[in-house]
């Protein structure tokens, strides 16, 4: 059976099957989504938020719960959308804002820039550079640390 899910803040109604994932819903509308672990719910770059819908949603397994945990930009209404199956109406999913770093390339081409929208953190997601912002070089220094291969992070963190 079709269900319809919105995605704000883009303002899109989706019409999925039943049982698919929101995952799916967000690839079917091109939209750039990381899936570092290959949808197996390990390194939250797929973290939405449900405006509205939560019960027609599956449960929360444990491995979300547990890398939904790891991120600051996490709230009661977080989920993973590779974690998530659509099984009634109702559903609005809110992207969150901003972008996450991809790499330490993806913050050196921006120096001196002012950021167009928020630079998150690619495994806390956390805001690095606020919207309208100034990017600086000591922004590298924050990063110098961060394994960008995101599954590995989680892989290694979580145990599971």
């Amino acid at each position: 059976m079709v269900k319809q899910v919105r995605l704000e803040p883009i303002g899109q109604t989706m019409r999925v099957e039943d049982d698919a994932t929101l995952l799916s819903v967000l690839l079917h509308q091109d939209l750039d989504v990381l899936k570092e672990c290959g949808g197996r719910g390990m390194c939250a770059t797929c973290h939405i938020y449900v405006k509205d819908g939560m019960t027609s949603l599956s449960r929360m397994s444990r491995r979300e719960q547990r890398t939904l945990e790891v991120i600051t930009s996490c709230r009661s209404n977080s989920r993973l959308a590779c974690q998530t199956r659509v099984k009634g109406e109702g559903v609005v999913v809110e992207l969150p804002p901003g972008m996450y770093v991809q790499s330490i390339q993806d913050i050196e081409v921006l120096i001196g820039r002012r950021a167009d929208q928020n630079l998150l953190h690619p495994v806390t997601g956390k805001i690095l550079v606020e919207a309208g912002k100034l990017v600086t070089r000591s922004m590298l220094k924050q990063l110098k640390s961060v394994n960008f291969e995101v599954a590995h992070y989680f892989n290694n963190s979580h145990g599971v």
